[in-house]
């Protein structure tokens, strides 16, 4: 998982999401997306609190289940 700090005082960025909302429209329990997604509960829930970002190729799968593009569901957040 890492550390979210930049280098060298550099500012803060993390990357937030929309998933929980996206899961929540289609019903869906972090069980079920998981299933679809092939990934653990677990790695769902830390997505949705943003404790985890997902690796380019499950950023992928998630815009193609949702048939969203990724900049739609992952947001870049510099603070």
């Amino acid at each position: 998982m890492g550390c979210r700090l930049a280098c060298r005082g550099a500012p803060l960025s993390l990357l937030r999401n929309t998933l929980r909302v996206l899961r929540a429209e289609r019903g869906w329990s972090q069980a079920e997306l998981a299933e679809r997604l092939d990934v653990s509960r677990q790695t769902i829930n830390a997505l949705e609190v943003d404790k985890y970002d997902p690796s380019l190729p499950l950023a992928y799968k998630i815009a193609r289940l949702f048939e969203r593009p990724i900049e739609h569901i992952f947001l870049f957040d510099e603070r």
